[in-house]
């Protein structure tokens, strides 16, 4: 493909992008969210904010994983000093544990409620309000319309939107969230050859984005920021030692 085409397809990606609602907003001046490779899956380069991100949590495991990544991000989202609203059902989060991610949950509101439809109501009404700097919300399903109805929501405050589907039943049904993610813990590193609780541990797996590509990464929290770590499955196999214990009389 040469240059001039090229320029072309970037121009008409930017331009769909727009008319899409895709307006990432500056977050430090080129500092981004430190997600690496994850960033450049999205258009331009930049992590989408002020739109709809899905996360679908299939099994609990799933679902703590989930909550924890999370947390990465809103560290970076509320660091200007903005609040949060976190709607959900039966809520399973433990609000100081955010402290670990560098989130003060002093700045975020819990609210749970019961019924689907207060929770996207609530939801929508959130997303309204620009003082926010992201809402959140725990729902198994939502169809195209009620997903529709907040992102055309966030395109005017441009407040970055989260749902966190937990055990759902549709899960690949289509959405108009800008990018669909899932997330699976894995092990710790063992330090000095000690098993112990590390740095927590992710699979990312960015399963959708609009006007993107998605892909496999691993990520993990370290020293207050994103970092990656070595696919573990590529890693080369260590020979088992086999230790023969006799009896000491």
């Amino acid at each position: 493909m040469n240059v001039e085409k090229q320029e072309i397809l970037t121009r008409l990606r930017s331009q769909i992008s727009a008319a899409q609602g895709f307006k990432p907003a500056p977050i430090s001046a080129g500092k981004g969210f430190g997600l690496d490779e994850i960033e450049a899956c999205f258009p331009n380069g930049v992590f989408p904010t002020g739109t709809i991100h899905e996360f679908l949590a299939e099994q609990p495991e799933d679902a703590a994983a989930s909550e924890g990544f999370i947390a990465g991000l809103l560290a970076k989202l509320m660091e200007n000093g903005s609040s949060c609203l976190w709607i959900s059902r039966n809520r399973k989060l433990f609000p100081p544990s955010l402290e670990a991610f560098g989130v003060d949950s002093q700045q975020i509101i819990f609210l749970d409620l019961y019924y689907t439809k207060d929770i996207l109501w609530v939801m929508e009404e959130a997303l309204k309000c620009e003082g926010l700097a992201c809402a959140i919300a725990e729902i198994p399903d939502i169809d195209f319309a009620q997903s529709r109805r907040l992102q055309l929501a966030t395109e005017k405050s441009h407040v970055t939107g989260i749902l966190l589907r937990k055990e759902p039943k549709r899960s690949r049904s289509a959405t108009a969230c800008t990018a669909r993610w899932q997330i699976k813990p894995q092990p710790t590193e063992i330090l000095n050859g000690i098993p112990g609780v590390g740095n927590p541990r992710w699979e990312v797996n960015l399963l959708k984005v609009k006007n993107g590509e998605g892909g496999k990464f691993y990520i993990e929290w370290a020293e207050d920021k994103f970092a990656q770590f070595e696919n573990p499955n590529t890693k080369a196999q260590q020979p088992i030692q086999i230790v023969e214990r006799g009896l000491i009389a």
